[in-house]
């Protein structure tokens, strides 16, 4: 069976996702925190429906992240390391990470009223504070990857430039099944995958610094992370970048 063609299909196979689904429900979060702000003066009674929106999607995202340390662990546990830079950047990563998500079950117990208040300001922090130390070492990873990969890249086409010595032989045709023909494609198949990993990882660092200022907010708050219009646009900047990244692709 191929991949998904239409968007009709793309999108069944997007909302199948447990990350699919918390990015459609981020956007929603998002666009009510930013309505109600820009509304709040205007149509009171407007503006409080879409803060309905913006609590019911926060709260419905963290229940869709129960479980999702045991993920990170896992992940942990299993993952293959080039080299020991990235391998010390992943652990503290996705120990980061296994913070964010262990504590943010007992914010939301305490959001929806199973635990006390308090308990849920104090695993906030805690959670906002795992979160932050995730991106962080994660972005780091990223900009490594870009970096690695733009140095690859060149060596790659310098290899493709001995192969095509001359303008005349660049025009001429290859023989599909040549030596010199496979060595090509192979080079060209090389250079794609890492303008595709470049895009990727840049989105990533994208999604993660969004993130990274709404995590703040709640770390070391201050009048610019705090501001709603941060956190509006850096919510809507975090999920469409994860959008993107989940999306299927055409085959």
């Amino acid at each position: 069976m191929g991949e998904p063609k239409d968007t009709l299909d793309k999108l069944v196979v997007f909302l199948a996702k447990r990350d699919g689904i918390d990015k459609v429900v981020k956007t929603l979060q998002y666009v009510g925190k930013l309505a109600h702000y820009g509304l709040e003066r205007k149509n009171p009674v407007l503006a409080a429906r879409y803060k309905n929106l913006e609590v019911a999607a926060g709260l419905s995202r963290k229940a869709f992240r129960t479980g999702r340390s045991l993920g990170a662990f896992n992940t942990l546990r299993t993952a293959s390391h080039p080299d020991l830079t990235i391998q010390l950047l992943t652990i503290f990563g996705y120990g980061g990470e296994m913070v964010y998500w262990f504590f943010d079950h007992f914010t939301w117990l305490s959001k929806v009223g199973v635990l006390d208040p308090s308990v849920g300001v104090r695993t906030a922090y805690i959670s906002a504070f795992g979160e932050s130390v995730w991106y962080i070492f994660f972005i780091t990873m990223d900009v490594i990857v870009i970096k690695r990969g733009l140095k690859t890249e060149v060596e790659l086409k310098k290899q493709l430039a001995k192969l095509v010595k001359s303008e005349d032989q660049a025009r001429a045709p290859l023989m599909e099944d040549s030596a010199t023909g496979e060595q090509i494609k192979s080079l060209k198949a090389k250079l794609s995958s890492i303008r595709l990993q470049r895009v990727m990882a840049v989105s990533s660092i994208i999604a993660k610094t969004a993130d990274l200022f709404i995590a703040l907010a709640v770390v070391d708050p201050n009048p610019f992370v705090s501001h709603t219009i941060t956190l509006g646009l850096s919510g809507l900047a975090s999920a469409w970048a994860g959008w993107y990244q989940l999306w299927p692709a055409s085959k």
